[in-house]
């Protein structure tokens, strides 16, 4: 492997690309170091460095196809999956960042670096225990530090991580409508049309707000009453996919708690089988109430607890009946509706909920 990498002298133009990223100034150094492949003077470490580089310029595609040819080239060189693992990570690809970094540990089970940006990997998808036992065989030090006291952090945090949230339905986006209707019953969009007729809403025409919009199932049971329709995911995979039904006006990667900045009105917003991801509701009250208009309705499905709310075994958080119309009381809505329902199954069997609509006070 000796030849594949420039011999170290005075003036190597190696170490002058090292010394272009060190001084900020990535871009030149990305250009040297593409002249040296392209004259065939440059091996592996050039390669790679040219990867490096470009991610210090933040040209995230440019790094990604520098470190795929890198590791074609190099298949059985660790550090090669582990910088094409940097290079996914940074374009936010997390399930192909994760498999390379464990490939990268499977070529050399000791390099650290791989075990640590693994870590970083599985926080940045909210799995907080994953990122721990990757990090059990690191050695102490500050990066080590952080990761543990980021994942302690996630694993206390009142809601699901929103990264373990989009990375998780980035992975169903495929296959999403077909495996919640067929496998899963699921149902929680028209259990909330049936309740929006039930209060009455059907005989006008709504401005309406679809969290968590998913594949764009809730818009499509909402459309017709629609005079305008937007839709919020913390998916782009989702969003994707809503966007190609073509049934919204405006859709956004955005966590629905980011409501509370927004400039937009609606008089219906929207929640089928989102808030299950939440625990502690207050700040999605909160950022409900500020998007609606006075009077608008907020309508939305959510699993029973017996009190309080609480995390279940599918890391899906449950809220019991009294905790939601406490909240509701506090945070400016009167209970317009509110049925049990399920708005899925598991293992075959109902789930327990609730489908509700709450009124802005006026």
């Amino acid at each position: 492997m000796a030849n594949a990498f420039l011999p170290r002298e005075e003036g190597n133009p190696l170490d002058d690309a090292e010394g272009l990223i060190a001084d900020g100034r990535p871009q030149q150094a990305a250009a040297l170091l593409q002249a040296l492949i392209e004259q065939n003077r440059g091996g592996l470490l050039a390669r790679m460095l040219l990867s490096r580089a470009h991610l210090a310029a933040n040209d995230i595609a440019s790094a990604l196809e520098t470190a795929r040819d890198t590791a074609s080239l190099y298949p059985s060189v660790a550090p090669t999956a582990l910088l094409l693992g940097e290079a996914l990570l940074a374009a936010q690809a997390l399930p192909p960042a994760i498999a390379e970094f464990q490939r990268a540990l499977r070529i050399d089970p000791a390099l650290e670096d791989a075990r640590l940006k693994l870590a970083q990997a599985w926080l940045e998808a909210g799995e907080a225990d994953k990122a721990i036992e990757a990090l059990d065989a690191v050695e102490e030090s500050s990066a080590r530090t952080a990761l543990v006291e980021r994942a302690h952090a996630i694993r206390e945090q009142p809601r699901s991580d929103a990264g373990y949230v989009r990375h998780l339905f980035d992975q169903f986006s495929a296959d999403y409508d077909e495996r919640m209707r067929g496998q899963l019953g699921y149902a929680a969009p028209e259990i909330l049309r049936s309740l929006a007729e039930m209060i009455g809403l059907q005989f006008s025409r709504h401005d309406i707000l679809d969290l968590g919009c998913g594949t764009g199932l809730g818009g499509a049971a909402f459309k017709d009453i629609a005079n305008r329709l937007d839709g919020i995911d913390l998916s782009p995979a989702m969003i994707a996919k809503a966007k190609a039904r073509g049934l919204y006006d405006n859709l956004a990667v955005a966590d629905i708690e980011t409501l509370a900045q927004t400039a937009q009105r609606y008089d219906l917003v929207i929640a089928a089988d989102t808030l299950v991801y939440l625990g502690d509701l207050t700040p999605v009250f909160r950022a409900v109430s500020h998007a609606l208009k006075p009077g608008g309705t907020f309508l939305f499905t959510v699993e029973k607890a017996e009190t309080g709310f609480e995390l279940g075994p599918k890391r899906r958080w449950r809220h019991a009946e009294s905790y939601l119309r406490d909240l509701a009381a506090k945070s400016g809505f009167e209970i317009a509706g509110f049925l049990a329902a399920s708005p899925r199954t598991e293992a075959g069997q109902p789930v327990e909920g609730f489908a509700v609509a709450l009124r802005k006070n006026s």
